[in-house]
């Protein structure tokens, strides 16, 4: 409770600060603004890998890591798969009109044109298999971070099952224990970082509101804008309580504990950067098992895109229907399994699900230039669906966490609780 009012004191202070809109004020914020998220996804990366590998090393023998996966498969689907169908029943109930032919022409496009020329879906999903072992690290490239994790974490697993067959298992397990004392150490800057981000949420909420009091954050699309706001908002505050109240879990309580996580993920636009503070939210305030947390989170940051999926299925069928395109229920449930599946393997595209979806219309020949339109509003857009997908992890991480307390020696009745999982869906 202490830190929630202290980071609430800190918003109220930076909103107020922001919104003087003082120029060497707002400068010496936005540079702290930066500075804290360079910080953050200076972290983030080793705290992925290191996460999946000592969490693997440990338990990748066991049949329990098959269980943790599973579970974190399954509600990742249903609650991404959710997401996307809120935001379809939301776009035919609103319907928004298509967009008058020379605001199309005029759009702001050629910010992004070039970014268009270098970025496609077939690029992105070949950067996901590394070809050297430093370049997905230096480039942040998240999917390949987790892949060579997860296969290092295995690998040790393996090692450490040869026991004595191995002659080499003491620098086998010299090798484990340094890369846990790694992660500790990592963890102890990570508890300093968050120790001092008061002064970061200042400089996040200044810079935020110096944008909307100068216009440069303000504007809409109306409809369009009120269909995927809508979805990101029934989608926090009712589809993923749901999950939580179906595995008798307090939505209340579970979003408390993750709320710090949630309010740097408003901020950061990330969720790969805000990673270090849910995986300590879950572990010290969810009181979630750090096997669990350490595992599940790192694979939720990186798949579970709840608001990335609605983004591009409504942002898709919108270009489409300006394009001339017909709507009907065959194209909806087309591109419905699409943004989901898109949405799964989003994490490394520049912007995210913005230039993704960018890649996809221009693939099938839709008008692109309303990508312009909607680009000056997307930063309030990419806050809101960030926050979802953190707050969609957490629902995740919970959910596996007791499910496994709960399964332990149940037998069969582990295939039940995956059945039952699909029961929040029936709600959408």
């Amino acid at each position: 409770m202490k830190n929630i009012i202290i980071w609430t004191s800190a918003l109220i202070v930076g909103a107020v600060l922001g919104w003087f809109n003082i120029d060497w004020l707002n400068g010496l914020l936005g540079f702290i603004a930066t500075a804290y998220t360079r910080l953050f996804q200076f972290v983030a990366v080793p705290t992925i890998a290191l996460a999946v590998i000592t969490t693997l090393s440990s338990l990748g023998g066991q049949k329990e890591t098959g269980r943790i996966f599973l579970h974190t498969l399954t509600y990742t689907l249903l609650t991404t798969i959710a997401a996307a169908a809120v935001g379809l029943v939301l776009y035919l109930l609103i319907s928004p009109e298509n967009l008058p032919a020379e605001a199309i022409q005029t759009s702001q496009l050629s910010t992004v044109n070039s970014q268009l020329s270098t970025v496609t879906y077939r690029d992105h999903i070949l950067s996901v298999i590394p070809n050297n072992v430093v370049e997905p690290f230096a480039t942040g490239n998240v999917l390949s971070i987790l892949l060579i994790s997860a296969a290092v974490g295995l690998a040790l697993a393996y090692l450490k099952r040869q026991g004595t067959v191995n002659k080499g298992q003491e620098n086998i397990d010299t090798l484990i224990r340094g890369i846990f004392g790694l992660q500790e150490l990592l963890y102890t800057l990570i508890r300093a970082l968050i120790w001092t981000l008061p002064l970061g949420i200042v400089a996040f909420a200044a810079q935020l509101s110096a944008e909307i009091s100068a216009g440069v954050a303000v504007g809409s699309l109306g409809k369009y804008v009120a269909v995927i706001l809508g979805g990101n908002l029934i989608q926090f505050f009712l589809i993923l309580p749901l999950f939580l109240l179906t595995r008798r879990l307090n939505p209340w309580k579970v979003f408390r504990a993750m709320s710090p996580a949630v309010l740097m993920a408003l901020f950061t636009k990330s969720s790969a950067a805000t990673l270090p503070v849910t995986m300590r939210s879950a572990e010290t305030r969810l009181k979630a098992r750090p096997e669990v947390a350490r595992f599940v989170l790192p694979i939720c940051t990186t798949i579970n895109m709840n608001g990335c999926a609605a983004f591009i299925l409504v942002t898709s069928l919108f270009v489409m229907q300006n394009g001339g395109t017909v709507i009907d229920l065959p194209t909806m449930l087309l591109w419905l399994l699409i943004a989901v599946i898109s949405a799964i393997g989003n994490a490394g595209v520049p912007m995210g699900c913005y230039f993704l979806t960018l890649s996809l219309m221009a693939g099938i020949g839709a008008p692109v230039g309303i990508m312009g339109i909607i680009l000056p509003i997307f930063t309030i857009i990419d806050m809101v669906e960030t926050a979802e997908n953190v707050w969609s992890d957490s629902c995740v991480c919970a959910i596996v966490n007791k499910q496994l307390l709960r399964g332990k020696g149940q037998g069969a009745g582990g295939k039940r609780n995956v059945l039952f999982a699909c029961l929040p869906f029936l709600y959408v």
